[in-house]
């Protein structure tokens, strides 16, 4: 009976991926302007949750977007999406979600014989893995791009003092230095040729790159444009703060690098042998689930392993 069950919602879920690709297929031609637009202008940062609904999918997509934006969460995903750089829409994120739920789900089903609350739990594993690895990447290119601040506002203050006007120099950033810096700085020069001003360029650059030392160089920026002064000179004193600052940064990282080490060994090793001996010796395991004093074990250990490695982490994390 629960092997059926298992089968059956492993048909579901083909369904559902074939359902998926073809109308993916089928509003990808209607979707080409927009993505093309998408790519020069930062459209879903000045739009409403409704206009948002209705231009960045067609099909079954657009109802699904209607639903998100009548709740509001469709801005906040497409945010984060764009500070991680993956080029999905809010409704083909969730749904990715939902497949990796599914997924999770299903494949513990099978690897325990039918064990429904290892299922459960693999369906919470896959419910939080797309939400994981969009906090990696946004970690990993905030970092990237913090690195390459202080390069960045150098060559902004060399360029001003050579006779380029701001723009010029901007254009130069996002032809001379590597991404992620090059491709946030052509963004920014596209949208201004597309008519936007220059506050709410830069606006959109701090809401895809939310750094504190970007803020204060946008800052600088903006007070400059409007009550005039020597721009290069504050940039390099700018410049200065930043290096110094990731200077210290590196320092702390390599200090900290065997405690944070430690935390995230001892936090993953009992998931890790948790689910080798649920592969490979599915009954003696299976009796810490069949038992109510074996589950309060389980969320007893949960709670205090993830306690201690939030813990480890906060007192690594020193700021600078």
């Amino acid at each position: 009976m629960e092997l059926a069950f298992g089968f059956s919602l492993m048909a579901f879920l083909a369904i559902f991926l074939v359902f998926f690709g073809v109308d993916r297929m089928l509003s990808a031609r209607t979707t080409v302007i927009g993505s093309r637009l998408d790519r020069y202008a930062s459209r879903s940062t000045t739009m409403e949750p409704e206009e948002v609904a209705a231009t960045t999918s067609a099909g079954g997509f657009n109802r699904l977007n209607k639903m998100i934006a009548s709740r509001g969460g469709s801005q906040k995903i497409a945010t984060e999406l764009a500070r991680a750089d993956l080029k999905l829409t809010p409704s083909e994120y969730l749904l990715l979600n939902i497949a990796t739920t599914l997924g999770g789900f299903l494949i513990v089903l099978l690897l325990t014989r039918t064990n429904l609350i290892g299922a459960l739990i693999g369906g919470l594993v896959g419910f939080y893995v797309p939400r994981f690895y969009v906090r990696r990447l946004q970690r990993g290119r905030l970092n990237a791009f913090n690195n390459q601040l202080g390069d960045t506002l150098i060559l902004l203050s060399n360029s001003l003092r050579s006779g380029y006007a701001l723009l010029q120099s901007m254009e130069t950033v996002s032809k001379e230095l590597p991404p992620p810096m090059s491709t946030e700085f052509a963004r920014v020069v596209r949208e201004i040729g597309l008519g936007l001003g220059l506050e709410e360029a830069l606006a959109h650059l701090l809401a895809r790159i939310p750094s504190e030392d970007l803020d204060m160089a946008i800052t600088t920026i903006n007070i400059q444009h409007e009550v005039g002064g020597n721009l290069a000179e504050i940039l390099d004193t700018i410049a200065h703060t930043i290096r110094e600052r990731v200077r210290i940064k590196g320092q702390i990282r390599a200090l900290t690098a065997s405690q944070r080490m430690s935390g995230t060994v001892v936090a993953i090793l009992p998931i890790a042998l948790g689910a080798f001996m649920m592969m490979f010796n599915p009954g003696y395991i299976g009796r810490m689930f069949a038992e109510s004093c074996g589950i309060m074990m389980l969320i007893g250990g949960a709670v205090t392993v993830t306690t201690g490695y939030f813990a480890i982490q906060k007192i690594t994390e020193i700021e600078v």
